[in-house]
């Protein structure tokens, strides 16, 4: 008997998990249609419904930017809900909008799971009470979310990060450089501006320039690449980098073997910043937003790192740089600290080590997908 499922998420990493999971499911059980809003690959996987690039974007004032858009998808997905009477909703991270959209189901009486939780450690508890009487059922990638869940009563369980089996490259840093065309002597630096157009505007102009000031400093013969995210209009970079004068080229589709071929890296805070310490690559963690953006999130916000290897490990052992402290010259100061102390490559490497046990690195393991693909057919009766 065919199940049906509505499915929301709306952003790159979302994209990714939301894939993974809806393979997962089919494994499970064959008979299974999707519907709701995602991106390519989402789409590419079965989705039917609404693209999710028009309403990604992050910061406070950005988000009225999109407003007309964002309202837009959210009137139509509604619709859609009526229209497909779907036997679960999953929603997958994106919590501004999910978390107002889970009434709507809540409604038509539609179960709802949430795979990947808000970060409600981040915004002081806050949000706890409110997910408790949304969600019938919450799935957390982090160990340490669980009791923050309990606590409230909340049906949860932890599936594990879905990087955790994901996140692989069997290459060694030689390896990865030849394939990439750098030599063993080239020290290369990766720039990951982040997926968003907003970010990448922000964010990889800063980036260069301090690949300038660093071309002009080190005594290392460096390389820089810009690890380009496939969901971006490749213009977006190119027009960026086509006429530097400096030794630059952006990449796409090959973002664990850039990343291991890195001897450091600056990155956009994000899941790209787990994704390098599973790799291995000591960086340097940037973020910019607009001034009332950064200003409301600091009321806001409860957590004193961003960055999710510091955040995991609870402890700040990667540099963060956010907003007025992410100058080029700041950055270019920690890319050398990382190119040429030992001792502070090894201690971001231990760190690295640390965030690897902590959510179960292991590519032999049940991977988080089929936990919660799992989760979601044990809540249909499957």
């Amino acid at each position: 008997m065919e199940k049906k499922i509505f499915i929301i998420s709306g952003e790159e990493s979302g994209d990714k998990h939301g894939a993974a999971l809806m393979e997962s499911l089919r494994e499970l059980h064959p008979e299974v249609s999707f519907s709701g809003m995602g991106g390519e690959r989402m789409r590419q996987a079965g989705l039917k419904g609404l693209d999710s690039s028009e309403i990604s974007v992050v910061g406070i004032v950005e988000v009225f930017k999109r407003l007309p858009a964002i309202r837009r998808a959210f009137s139509k997905l509604k619709k859609l809900l009526a229209k497909e009477k779907p036997d679960v909703v999953v929603l997958i991270d994106l919590p501004d909008f999910n978390l107002r959209f889970a009434p709507s189901a809540k409604k038509l009486g539609i179960p709802v799971v949430y795979y990947i939780s808000p970060q409600v450690w981040a915004w002081r508890g806050r949000r706890v009470k409110k997910i408790a009487g949304l969600v019938d059922k919450m799935l957390v990638v982090f160990p340490f979310e669980l009791p923050i869940y309990e606590a409230e009563g909340v049906d949860v369980e932890f599936v594990g990060h879905p990087l955790a089996t994901s996140v692989m490259c069997d290459k060694t840093i030689v390896e990865a450089k030849a394939e990439l065309g750098y030599k063993r002597s080239e020290t290369v630096i990766a720039l990951v501006p982040g997926s968003r157009v907003e970010e990448i505007e922000k964010m990889l102009p800063v980036m260069i320039e301090a690949c300038e000031i660093l071309r002009g400093t080190s005594r290392w013969k460096l390389r820089f690449i810009v690890l380009a995210a496939e969901s971006i209009d490749e213009s977006l970079v190119e027009d960026k980098i086509k006429d530097l004068d400096i030794p630059i080229k952006a990449v796409r589709g090959s973002f664990y073997t850039a990343l291991r071929a890195s001897d450091a890296a600056i990155v956009t805070s994000g899941t790209a910043t787990l994704e390098a310490a599973l790799i291995g690559t000591p960086m340097v963690i940037v973020y910019k937003l607009s001034n009332i953006s950064y200003a409301i999130g600091r009321f806001l916000i409860g957590v004193k790192n961003i960055g999710l290897p510091n955040i995991i490990a609870n402890r700040n052992f990667v540099s963060e740089l956010i907003q007025f402290k992410a100058t080029p010259k700041k950055i270019c100061e920690e890319i050398l600290i990382l190119i040429e102390d030992e001792i502070s490559v090894k201690a971001a490497k231990d760190g690295f080590e640390e965030i690897r046990e902590s959510i179960g690195w292991d590519a032999g393991i049940e991977g988080a997908s089929h936990k919660a693909a799992k989760a979601v057919m044990k809540m249909l009766g499957v």
